[in-house]
């Protein structure tokens, strides 16, 4: 929906809530009203502030591609009634920003997580994949939390330091464990969002970039870059291939296909939460599972 179209439609809908542009948590003690624009994040953001935050995900069901999303008016309701709008950044959810422009909302924190965690335009934009933006973006939304809510700091603490310290203990202690036993190991992938993850794994990610972008922006890879995976999947030069069972297209069915009747184990991940219901950790605690298992049976460790 243009901008324009949006900017009237928030009016219209909105102009008779003389409390529009007041943090309800000021007024009323109400929870925080959040907008996460993908559910990885906003299943943090809910965890984070539990009975003091209200947090809604706009893009919550599995079938859905981030990149590509178009918003509706719902969603434009939706982010002129919230005080805190978390989105992803780096060109992963442009439309969020078009949302934000149709609405100025006094006092509404916005955090961009690509900006917080210092990645660049162009850079790899599929930060939930790091552990250690995952860790920087939990302190962030405790911060934005006590900002807008001070009354509630010394809670919005206590659930940060349980989340880290208990909640995230398996996801942690996965991650820790991969790298103590597969550094160097070297993969295959079929796009930039296993890159973050296989940097904190240690593991050796042989793709190369060039294809690893193309995907993820769904361009056409090289021919060359093509005959490079081939060749890697062929000669048995990865031991285990990571694809994104939502962005699978004709070339990664392909190496998926190559990668099985090679021997080599396959692994599919997800963009977003799968199922939808699922937490952020059991997700994630669910893939780094598979991987380290998929890892043992290629390494024999």
């Amino acid at each position: 929906m243009p901008a324009v179209a949006l900017v009237a439609l928030v009016a219209v809908s909105l102009g008779g809530c003389s409390s529009l542009g007041v943090p309800a948590s000021a007024t009323n003690a109400a929870p925080i009203a959040v907008i996460a624009a993908e559910n990885f994040w906003g299943s943090i953001a809910a965890q984070l502030g539990g009975q003091h935050a209200d947090v809604t995900s706009i893009i919550s069901n599995p079938n859905t591609d981030p990149h590509d999303y178009e918003p509706t008016a719902r969603d434009a309701i939706k982010m002129a009634t919230a005080e805190l709008v978390i989105e992803n950044g780096v060109g992963y959810d442009p439309w969020v920003d078009r949302l934000l422009s149709a609405s100025s909302v006094k006092g509404r924190l916005v955090l961009s997580v690509g900006d917080a965690v210092g990645v660049k335009p162009g850079g790899n934009p599929h930060r939930w994949y790091s552990p250690d933006d995952v860790h920087r973006v939990i302190a962030l939304i405790t911060d934005d939390y006590k900002s807008l809510d001070p009354k509630g700091a010394a809670y919005f603490d206590r659930q940060r330091q349980l989340f880290e310290s208990k909640t995230l203990a398996a996801y942690d202690g996965l991650i820790a464990d991969t790298k103590a036993k597969y550094t160097g190991t070297p993969i295959g992938a079929s796009e930039s969002i296993v890159a973050p993850l296989a940097q904190a794994l240690g593991l050796d990610l042989l793709t190369p970039a060039s294809f690893l972008n193309a995907i993820s922006e769904g361009t056409d890879p090289t021919a060359q870059d093509k005959a490079t995976i081939d060749r890697q999947i062929k000669g048995k030069e990865i031991k285990v291939y990571i694809y994104n069972s939502q962005n699978a297209t004709p070339d990664i069915q392909t190496q998926v296909g190559q990668a099985r009747a090679a021997g080599i184990p396959v692994v599919a991940i997800t963009e977003t939460l799968n199922p939808a219901t699922a937490t952020f950790q059991d997700w994630q605690v669910a893939q780094l599972r598979r991987i380290q298992a998929a890892l043992a049976q290629a390494t024999g460790k």
